[in-house]
Order: C-alpha cells, then structure tokens, then sequence
C-alpha cells in the first residue's frame, strides 16, 4: 500500500530551534507497517528540519520548494495531484493532527482534503488494510481513552493521535542513506483569474463503509490493560481534562 507522509518544519518550544515532530515520526511508524518504504513529502525552504524522517523508517523525501512563510498548501496539493494522476497513486495519507511550534492550527490535514476531495479521518492509534479491496481499518482514540474502529475506502488522509505507538528508533545510516528529492514550486499553484479556486472536475467520493463504536466511558472499557497501554490510556484521560498538553515538556 503506498503511504505518503507529511512533514513540518517543528520547532523546539523553548530554544525555537528545529526538530522532528514526535506526531510525524508516529505517524511514519505507522506508514511503515503498510508499506517497506513509505515517502515523505514536505514543502519549504528546505529538508532540514525534516530530513530525520529518513531516520525513522522513511525510504525517501520530496521536498517542494518554497519560499519561507508561504502557504504549504498550494504546493502539497499540486504535488499530489500529479501523484494522484501518476502510474502508481498513493493509497494513504498520513499526518500529526497538528504542526509543533507554529500556528498549530491544525487545519492543514482538513483544507488539503478538501481541495483534493477525499476523506478525512482523526485520531488514529493503529491501522491496518480491510478486508474489502482499497479499505483501511482505523482504530480512532475518543475521549476518556475509548476506541471505535471505522473502515474507509481508499484513497483517504489519516491524522495520527499522539497515542499512537512510538516511533520507530532512529537510525542514523539510515537516514544518510535516504534519498532526498528537491521539487520546484509549480507554477499552476496560484489560480488564474477569475477562476475560482475550489473548481475541479466532479468525481464520486470515498464513503465510510463501517462503523463499530463503544459507548463513552472508557475508564470502563478496558480491563487489565499491559502497562504500556495503560499509561496511554492515562496520558489522554489527562489531557481530555486539561490537565496536560502534548508535546514537548
């Protein structure tokens, strides 16, 4: 299943130097275990403050570039465009619910879909491939550490929640050995005028074929839990209660 993952520029909160996001490098643990060699695609100035990706499991980077400040989205969506419409199209889009040391908006996951037409979904801890041709089953994490598990056609974009199994180790050969390569911006990314910038030809969108939900109240829901999963199941309790944010300390 080919897997593209996004990646930011993250920055240190304290110091505002750059660093790998801790949601980016879960969601490449991720990417890797649908795909040998999932890609990861940023657009910037440049790949240095994402270039550890290749460490964490990516087999190679796009980078589209841009000037520092401009909007990413253009960019990302005429680059998978061309993706989408190329010999081998990605299945799967993956990314953290939200840049580190930013805007923080979260938003980039939600307008890139849009502009791509196809579905979203949020929060997911573990994925793996449906039964069905083209399907993906997510395990999304709710509130109070509950699950539901949703299966939805492909292609889509999946965002990942910080509960999500850690990240690969890294590895510092690895990431020499990557590959790394450099786009140029495209110049149809500014719409012509008096073109709107939402038109696109019409073309049927993936639905959400199956939905098993639990009832809210996960304090309940799991019983004798492997340590592991229990201090997950603790860090969300403490966040969906403001009592800890994620990220780094």
């Amino acid at each position: 299943m080919k897997t593209i993952v996004l990646l930011s520029e993250a920055k240190n909160p304290v110091s505002g130097r750059q660093q790998p996001s801790r949601l980016e490098a879960q969601a490449i643990g991720l990417a890797a275990g649908l795909d040998e060699a999932p890609q990861g695609l940023h657009a910037g100035s440049s790949e240095e403050g994402v270039a550890a990706g290749l460490g964490h499991g990516l087999g190679g980077l796009d980078v589209v570039e841009t000037p520092a400040g401009d909007d990413p989205l253009p960019a990302l969506s005429a680059f998978l465009r061309r993706a989408f419409a190329g010999d081998a199209p990605p299945a799967l889009i993956l990314c953290g619910r939200r840049g580190e040391g930013g805007l923080e908006t979260g938003l980039v996951p939600y307008l890139l879909a849009e502009m791509l037409g196809l579905p979203i979904l949020a929060d997911a801890v573990a994925i793996r491939p449906g039964e069905a041709p083209e399907t993906l089953v997510v395990d999304q994490a709710m509130a109070k550490g509950a699950r539901r598990r949703i299966t939805v056609r492909l292609p889509a974009i999946v965002t990942v929640h910080p509960l999500a199994p850690p990240p690969l180790p890294f590895a510092f050969g690895r990431m020499r050995r990557g590959e790394v390569r450099r786009h140029p911006a495209p110049a149809a990314d500014a719409p012509a005028a008096g073109t709107l910038a939402g038109e696109r030809p019409h073309r049927a969108r993936p639905k959400l074929m199956r939905t098993a939900g639990t009832a809210s109240g996960g304090a309940n829901l799991h019983v004798g839990p492997e340590p592991e999963e229990a201090a997950r199941l603790i860090l969300a309790y403490l966040e969906d209660n403001g009592i800890r944010r994620y990220g780094p300390a």
